[in-house]
């Protein structure tokens, strides 16, 4: 079986997040679907479905389980579906279990994915564990959302660049966390880091899915439609956004570091 290593949200390799793409074209059991992404050690591992006649099937697996909408291996598949697929397309739709259909453009060297938004509730800071919080930062968040993820905001992005989580302590809390703020770039309108404690990696490098539940917050706190996003991981990645009838469109590169075989 070939496969694809992507750096997305970056164009330069070795920055932004990667992700493994295999191309089927006859399914394969969800079984050996999470023994390969195990064996990939990503944060996330996507498998693409050829299907004749109907739109190709994606899927997501990281580590431990298959989830339901990953950002970046979604551009790193559409940039292996266009470049070594079918170079003539702009315009692929991907089905999901979840989320309904995905469609992305390629646009030159850059891929816009149709996304959906998440408008977390907001959440009372008191409900959130203590452990939780000082397991990120000795710094208070001032506001807190839950949707998929727990999206905490901070005052400033110093908080956010300097955060070193005790991911043992964060085991505890069920689910992704993002942390977010302002920030004093120019080019960019905020800057955010994700946190899975009980995933490989236990930062995401880049994470297009945050996004969905970042975006509408900060375009009603910035009165904007379009935004650059910054995730500050080590590695970093932009991201390009704009809310439009409803969705989110996230705009982001991609380039193609290692093509392999898997031998079963």
């Amino acid at each position: 079986m070939k496969f694809w290593q992507v750096d997305a949200f970056t164009k330069e390799p070795f920055r932004g997040n990667p992700a493994a793409v295999f191309v089927l074209e006859q399914n394969i059991s969800d079984e050996l679907m999470q023994k390969i992404a195990i064996e990939m050690n990503l944060a996330e591992t996507a498998y693409v479905l050829l299907r004749e006649g109907k739109n190709p099937l994606i899927r997501w697996f990281t580590t431990s389980a298959e989830i339901d909408l990953c950002g970046h291996a979604t551009l790193a598949s559409s940039h292996i579906y266009f470049t070594e697929f079918f170079p003539k397309l702009h315009t692929v739709t991907f089905e999901t279990k979840w989320v309904g259909d995905l469609t992305i453009q390629r646009n030159n060297n850059a891929y816009i994915m149709d996304f959906p938004l998440w408008d977390g509730e907001e959440k009372d800071l008191k409900g959130i564990p203590k452990e939780t919080l000082t397991a990120l930062s000795d710094a208070k968040p001032i506001q807190a959302f839950q949707a998929r993820d727990l999206m905490l905001i901070y005052e400033d992005e110093k908080i956010i660049r300097e955060m070193q989580p005790n991911m043992s302590a964060l085991l505890d809390y069920k689910t992704g966390i993002i942390v977010t703020s302002q920030t004093k770039m120019e080019e960019y309108d905020f800057i955010s880091r994700s946190f899975w404690a009980d995933n490989i990696p236990q930062e995401d490098p880049v994470t297009g899915s945050a996004h969905c539940m970042l975006a509408p917050y900060w375009a009603k706190r910035l009165g904007k439609k379009k935004m650059l996003a910054w995730q500050a991981s080590p590695r970093g990645g932009s991201l390009k956004l704009e809310i439009k009838n409803g969705r989110l469109m996230i705009t982001g590169d991609a380039v193609t570091v290692i093509k392999g075989e898997t031998l079963l």
